[in-house]
């Protein structure tokens, strides 16, 4: 039965989970991204996004209850610095969880969770997609640009010298 069971323990004892779940999440403040299995993930990205939403507002009483749970003056003073600017106006959702497949030993479930805002790939195709919004304006405005004739005019000079 599950009775009261709010959260994976993880086959760990309380302090051993805590210790376990602070190292990873210092390593995703410090690397971006990490591998883990999925069930590790899982309970990495609930532990470390309210972390994440602490760092907004940087107080002395915030940054204490980051160390609190990080107990790392580095990965506490990342965590304020560069990763909450690149997160300030985003409202939740901080972290990303992609599968990658079964693990060769064991045959367990792997997982990369990384920091949103900091993939490049993802972050700079989404601005392309929004510059190329319609496509008539396309046509008009390259002509426009490179002060050459439309192409339609083009051809009605070459039918008029024949």
């Amino acid at each position: 039965m599950r009775h009261g069971k709010k959260f994976n323990h993880l086959s760990r004892q309380t302090g051993h989970r805590k210790a376990m779940l602070a190292n990873m999440a210092c390593s995703l403040i410090e690397h971006k991204r990490i591998n883990t299995t999925v069930a590790k993930a899982k309970a990495l990205k609930q532990f470390i996004e309210p972390l994440v939403t602490k760092s907004k507002e940087d107080t002395t009483h915030n940054r204490r209850i980051c160390f609190s749970y990080l107990r790392s003056k580095y990965a506490v003073t990342e965590l304020f610095r560069e990763v909450a600017d690149k997160v300030g106006d985003r409202p939740g959702g901080y972290t990303r969880i992609i599968k990658l497949g079964n693990r060769l030993g064991d045959n367990a479930d792997m997982a990369m969770i990384e920091l949103v805002d900091f993939n490049t790939i993802y972050s700079t195709a989404k601005k392309e997609v929004k510059k190329a919004s319609t496509r008539r304006g396309k046509s008009k405005k390259a002509d426009e640009t490179t002060g050459e004739a439309p192409a339609a005019e083009s051809t009605d000079t070459t039918d008029a010298a024949e």
